[in-house]
């Protein structure tokens, strides 16, 4: 990469449809976290602090930048600030394991009225606008990225999943003023990121998957939500990236409607039958967390060489890093677009 060419530069040329020197290699974090226990000893700050105060969260996020480890720094490290925004119990884990919801806020979609309206300002909501403050000045030229849960795992993280399921079909009004809210909250948290400083939004629906919903469920639940929610973030940003767990082909159809900047996959996903399904749309993956934890350099190589060969515009880990991931795999995928820059990957 030149000296001129920045992370960020990289990025927006790429989600403008151009060719870059090489890809960018991101981790966005929210869901596809990207702190790994060496991180933490890297940065000397460790969890759950780190998802509290908002310094100890831009000095550990910006150790993945300042490392050479992603072309980003992102906010914040789990996908529960949402939902504890909104009336759910959280426990913040320890320094191997994420935040996770241990309280839902309501037991079914008939008491939507009855969530708490999501406040940016308020608790680690806030403590996240605060750390993108200090990242903007802290890492003027990474990729800045701010996280959003998705609307379907943010609502099946305020209901128990499974009664949330169910009720898709059995009280659909009822669940549709459940997204409602919660995707007018998530416009307000985006915006709010986007102030603070963050260029790029990636909102990550681990739960919101055609495997789980059936197309025709993502078509009425899902789809209407991540377009609203890109349709009103990316005009003041620089790019909605969308992150979709699981096998794509049954929602093909679906995803050709989604109006996001690029698409996230997953392990699974062949990029490129992706390609040939959805052509034009920029492509971000898919780089195996299984692998990478494992720590065989040889096949962690030969997975990012897939990814980028099949057609992935941006190099990526496939989910969240398990936390015992190694800074020498992390490293191969950072390797692997710079290998780019003399062979470059392939055309859209």
């Amino acid at each position: 990469m030149s000296e001129e060419m920045t992370s960020a530069q990289l990025l927006r040329q790429t989600l403008s449809g151009a060719t870059p020197v090489r890809p960018a290699c991101l981790c966005p974090g929210g869901m596809m976290n990207m702190m790994t226990a060496q991180i933490m000893d890297l940065a000397g700050v460790f969890w759950p602090e780190a998802h509290q105060d908002a310094e100890a969260m831009a000095q550990l996020a910006s150790a993945a930048y300042t490392n050479g480890l992603f072309d980003n720094v992102g906010v914040p490290f789990c996908m529960t600030v949402e939902a504890e925004n909104m009336g759910a119990g959280v426990d913040l884990g320890d320094r191997y394991t994420e935040p996770r919801v241990v309280q839902y806020a309501v037991e079914s979609v008939d008491q939507w009225e009855e969530l708490r309206p999501l406040d940016p300002t308020r608790g680690r909501a806030g403590t996240v606008l605060e750390a993108l403050k200090k990242l903007r000045v802290r890492c003027p030229d990474a990729v800045l990225m701010g996280n959003l849960t998705g609307p379907i795992s943010l609502a099946s993280s305020l209901v128990d999943a499974a009664r949330f399921y169910k009720e898709l079909f059995k009280k659909p009004e009822n669940a549709h003023k459940v997204l409602e809210r919660v995707t007018d909250g998530l416009v307000a948290f985006g915006l709010a990121q986007i102030e603070a400083g963050a260029e790029f939004i990636t909102i990550s629906d681990p739960s919101g998957t055609g495997e789980i919903l059936g197309p025709k469920l993502f078509g009425a639940f899902a789809l209407p939500c991540l377009n609203r929610l890109c349709e009103e973030l990316r005009p003041h940003c620089s790019g909605v990236i969308v992150h979709i767990c699981g096998q794509l082909q049954p929602i093909y159809p679906q995803l050709a409607q989604l109006k996001c900047s690029a698409l996230s996959v997953d392990a699974v996903v062949n990029v490129a039958q992706l390609r040939k399904a959805l052509p034009g749309m920029v492509v971000m993956g898919n780089v195996s967390t299984f692998a990478l934890a494992s720590g065989n350099a040889a096949t962690i190589r030969t997975l990012c060489q897939n990814s980028l060969k099949q057609g992935a515009d941006i190099l990526a880990p496939a989910c969240g890093l398990g936390t015992t991931t190694t800074l020498e795999s992390i490293r191969l995928m950072m390797e692997a677009v710079r290998a780019g820059e003399e062979a470059p990957h392939a055309a859209r």
